[in-house]
């Protein structure tokens, strides 16, 4: 089929275009700004068409010829008057998709009982609803809570909350019952929406297989990622807005994006008709959700490799916000050298064992001590060739978890810390030699490991910067001798 997205630089949008190209559809993505879309890993493979939703783009013509839209966007964070933005894009949209003849639209909005009192945010998104089966185009709308995966801004909310806090008071929202649901179940009822042929508005709710509280969640994604249990107060006397202000201060999200979500905090979302049950899809455990998410944001390097790695709906994508994926500290370093890229290589590859780690040789002796005297690994291990190294070797207290000979070595630390850390360098050759970049990634573990990382800081400096330029100083003297050897020759 010919299906158009809207929504293609979010969240959803972003992961749900290469499940569609996957399928074989033809794709047209409409973005406000086609620009966003020029560095996706599938941007060659769609069409994009400029269009907004609220602006004066022809959606007519952006929706000629298509089969199936789907409706992924809304303006939560955008003002106070969210509400009224996403009615009048809804508006526009599905009279442009009524005159392009489009055969059926496919909505993702939020649970919520239409009997009790709904925050703005779960409000605005079944007012969508409404507003888009208002027209002669059936319509399939499915309702969902929490979704689980990388870069969702529910999830991100409760990452940050419980890795940064071993005890919080929260108000008593925090046990109103929820029924999260992977990205990847997500992703699924939204591509079998395409073959639903009832005529008219149908509505579906979907949830994953277990309700919980959102103190049950906090204390499952603490299980998952190795932290200790949460102590959790609740208290009555803190208003959403307080909550947010909190959540805005302790965690990466705006505070114009998590007040919404606290209010809507409030309202359960479970899933009362389970009609979606017609669709046989096996749905993840909480807990399996959370691993997948955090699994694959675990490396600091995926941001810089989006466009290599296979897609995975729950890994970090180019269309996520910039606090997506979990708190990652960087040490990166760059020096010019006129040293070819092979000598670089040949020096930083000789990294640990008898050689060490170009200065301060002292302090990482106590830090292997440190370690051994934690129940750790230390020193000892040495390496298996003082030259040569291959993806799984033991570096000392690291292991290469990335190699590629000539150009770039990565280690993962295996040392006892709140954390987990990498140590990356990478030769890139230029006009008049290479360039040395050197990165240390640090991904902490609750607030232990914050404390950690920052506490460290004052070394980095003398530690990491001794390290890069005897590494630059050492790949110059190496191929000085080389043009002097060949001279003499």
């Amino acid at each position: 089929m010919r299906i158009a997205v809207t929504g293609a630089t979010g969240y959803i949008g972003g992961r749900l275009v290469p499940r569609l190209l996957a399928e074989g559809h033809d794709v047209v993505c409409l973005a406000r700004s086609p620009a966003k879309l020029a560095d996706r890993p599938w941007s060659d493979k769609v069409e994009v068409i400029k269009a907004d939703l609220i602006g004066s783009a022809d959606l007519d013509t952006a929706l000629a010829g298509c089969d199936i839209a789907y409706y992924l966007v809304h303006s939560m964070g955008s003002g106070s008057d969210f509400d009224a933005t996403d009615r009048r894009g809804a508006e526009r949209f599905i009279d442009a998709a009524e005159k392009a003849g489009v055969k059926r639209v496919v909505y993702l909005g939020g649970l919520g009982s239409e009997d009790d009192a709904l925050s703005d945010h779960l409000s605005s998104r079944h007012n969508v609803g409404v507003v888009l089966a208002s027209r002669s185009v059936p319509v399939t709308e499915f309702r969902a809570a929490v979704v689980i995966g990388s870069g969702s801004v529910s999830f991100e909310m409760l990452r940050h909350l419980t890795q940064v806090l071993p005890i919080m008071t929260t108000p008593k929202w925090v046990r109103t019952r929820c029924q999260p649901i992977a990205i990847r179940d997500v992703l699924s009822f939204l591509v079998a929406g395409i073959a639903e042929t009832s005529s008219g508005h149908r509505v579906y709710e979907i949830g994953g297989p277990d309700v919980l509280t959102y103190e049950e969640m906090m204390q499952g994604y603490a299980s998952v990622v190795g932290l200790s249990s949460r102590l959790i107060i609740p208290v009555p006397v803190l208003s959403p807005r307080l909550s947010s202000l909190w959540v805005g201060l302790v965690t990466p999200l705006p505070i114009n994006v998590a007040r919404p979500l606290v209010e809507s905090l409030r309202n359960e979302v479970v899933v009362k008709d389970d009609s979606a049950k017609v669709f046989a899809i096996p749905l993840l455990p909480f807990e399996e959700s959370v691993r997948l998410a955090v699994t694959v944001a675990d490396d600091p390097r995926s941001p810089t490799r989006w466009t290599d790695a296979e897609y995975s709906p729950a890994s970090p994508m180019p269309t996520d916000p910039n606090w997506s994926g979990g708190t990652v500290y960087e040490d990166v370093r760059v020096l010019e050298t006129n040293a070819s890229v092979d000598h670089l290589y040949a020096t930083f590859s000789r990294v640990g064992g008898e050689v060490g780690y170009y200065g301060f040789r002292w302090a990482w002796r106590i830090r292997g001590l440190i370690d051994t005297v934690v129940g750790g690994v230390g020193l000892r291990r040495g390496r298996r060739h003082p030259t040569d190294l291959r993806l799984g070797d033991v570096v000392d207290f690291w292991r290469v978890s990335h190699v590629i000979p000539g150009h770039r070595l990565e280690l993962v630390s295996e040392m006892k810390m709140p954390g987990d850390a990498w140590l990356v360098w990478e030769a890139r050759p230029t006009a008049g030699g290479s360039t040395l970049v050197q990165s240390a990634f640090f991904l902490p573990r609750g607030l232990l490991g914050r404390l950690y990382w920052f506490l460290l800081m004052p070394l980095h400096g003398p530690i990491f910067g001794r390290m890069l330029r005897s590494i630059a100083s050492e790949a110059t003297s190496r191929n000085d001798l080389d043009r002097t050897t060949e001279g003499q020759v």
